[in-house]
């Protein structure tokens, strides 16, 4: 009835229509941003979309503190209103959005065997390896806010601080890539965050051994955890404008929203991977509370391990723009073996997902989660 709390089922199902009502504009966007980067002149190449992404995550730096305040003020159902509001108002600003209209288009099948001979190119499947292997290592301690709660006593406004921060970060990361390191190689800037990835992770062991020189357990998990979102904007950029340039034209939609698939489903993984390493020592939080970290310790020193570990890949990863043009231009670079085994990776993983997001909705706990 109306005024009683939801069922855990619907929440899910509503859920699942927000984020494809969601992610079917994120694609459009993303298939304007790319047929547009693909225009831009040799010598700027990754301009557009770092400014565009940088405006996406000001936004999300500038949202997450509204939402806080507005929730700890008025509830979950005025953040679920705005959800709601926020993007319908936009809607008449459609009109002023030029397209050029009755433009020929490719049939299904040309658009499929065009995308089909394109992730055949080593071009494609090399790189795309690379950001598949890394991001599947990105393997995260999934006790940590658990230890942050239970050990040092964090309350919810910190753990939302910590939120905040992140973006704050992240946002910054994404300009320090824009203003300094976008003449960079790709290789280079992959190398560089990922080694300071895993001192900032390591410093988590002194935090949980009481090491933090001085400063408030907060300041010190602040630092660490908003870094690592900062080096992680870094790293964003290079991908993402990888991925413009692997796409075909005509074609820039379904096959820019591909590869970003391949991409993210590599984190869905990793994120199911640190939930399995939470057996290999006890980090329950009764144990926590009897004071016994030395799980923990292990866990971290692992997973910061596995993170670095994608550095060993990353001579997959072409150097600069002009290293990826060449090995589209080889006319030996294409396999059919490699173009199958993308395709099957990028499947599968939606398939992953489905099947998980379908799970979620009429058997809510499957997973063993409370």
């Amino acid at each position: 009835s109306f005024g009683t709390p939801p069922t855990i089922p619907f929440l899910s199902f509503s859920l699942l229509l927000f984020g494809t009502g969601f992610w079917l504009a994120d694609v459009m966007g993303d298939s304007i941003v790319a047929e547009k980067a693909k225009l831009e002149p040799e010598f700027s190449r990754g301009h557009l979309q770092s400014t565009c992404y940088a405006c996406r995550f000001f936004g999300l730096m500038i949202a997450a503190p509204c939402s806080t305040v507005i929730y700890s003020t008025y509830g979950p159902k005025a953040v679920v209103v705005l959800m709601a509001a926020l993007p319908a108002s936009i809607v008449p600003l459609i009109y002023v959005l030029k397209e050029t209209k009755n433009v020929p288009v490719a049939s299904t099948n040309e658009q499929c065997a065009e995308i089909y001979q394109t992730v055949c190119s080593r071009a494609v499947w090399q790189p795309m390896g690379f950001v598949y292997l890394y991001n599947v290592l990105q393997v995260g301690n999934a006790a940590w806010k658990q230890f942050l709660k239970t050990v040092l006593g964090f309350t919810s406004n910190q753990l939302n601080a910590l939120l905040i921060a992140a973006y704050v970060l992240l946002w910054l990361g994404i300009m320090a890539y824009k203003k300094f390191f976008i003449n960079w190689s790709w290789r280079s800037v992959y190398i560089t965050t990922t080694l300071l990835n895993g001192i900032f992770s390591a410093l988590q062991i002194l935090l949980i051994k009481g090491i933090t020189f001085g400063l408030s357990p907060f300041i010190f998990a602040l630092g660490d955890d908003a870094f690592a979102d900062f080096i992680g904007g870094i790293q964003f950029l290079p991908t993402t404008i990888m991925m413009v340039h692997l796409c075909p034209s005509g074609s820039e939609g379904a096959s820019y929203a591909m590869f970003t698939t391949m991409s993210n489903s590599a984190y869905t993984l990793a994120s199911a991977f640190s939930t399995l390493l939470l057996g290999v020592w006890d980090v329950s939080k009764e144990v926590m509370e009897r004071g016994e970290l030395t799980g923990m310790v292990n866990l971290t020193a692992l997973t910061t391990c596995i993170q670095v570990s994608g550095v060993l890949f990353v001579g997959l990863l072409p150097r600069t723009k002009d290293d990826l043009s060449n090995l589209h231009a080889d006319p030996m670079s294409g396999s059919k073996i490699g173009g199958f085994i993308f395709l099957f990776v990028t499947f599968s993983s939606v398939l992953y997902s489905l099947v998980v997001g379908v799970l979620n909705i009429i058997k809510p706990g499957w997973a063993g989660e409370s």
